[in-house]
């Protein structure tokens, strides 16, 4: 049995940021469940049953997706995803290329927002959803 487990924490342990994000989503969507801090989920689930927007406006982890980028900007658009995500050259202009993607699973709302400023100024248009 130690050695299946070994395997599965080799195998997450090779896994990319992106890969592991999108393990994430499919996990949660299997299991029915959320994944965050019990603290956090906590506090955004008083405020959800009063309605959506105000747990919004509470959000501490927000995710920044890449939704679009025109063909004359991509390689602005590629730096600023190789800079965000720390990714190679092929993998950031496949990311461009395939948008709509994620470009920052999680992070602060300062973040979320230098970074959709990033890609505004390079000619792309990006999203800050909060989580």
């Amino acid at each position: 049995m130690s050695k299946t487990l070994e395997q599965i924490v080799d195998d997450l342990s090779a896994l990319s940021v992106l890969d592991m994000a999108k393990l994430k989503t499919l996990l949660e969507d299997k299991w029915g469940v959320k994944a965050a801090a019990a603290a956090p989920m906590m506090m955004a689930a008083a405020p959800a049953a009063g309605g959506a927007a105000p747990a919004a406006a509470e959000s501490t982890e927000f995710q920044v997706t890449l939704e679009k980028c025109p063909d004359d900007k991509k390689i602005g658009v590629i730096k600023v995803v190789r800079e965000v995500t720390g990714l190679g050259l092929k993998e950031a202009k496949d990311m461009v290329d395939g948008a709509p993607k994620v470009l920052k699973p999680s992070c602060n709302k300062a973040e979320a927002d230098d970074i959709a400023k990033k890609v505004a100024a390079a000619g792309g248009q990006a999203t800050v959803k909060g989580l």
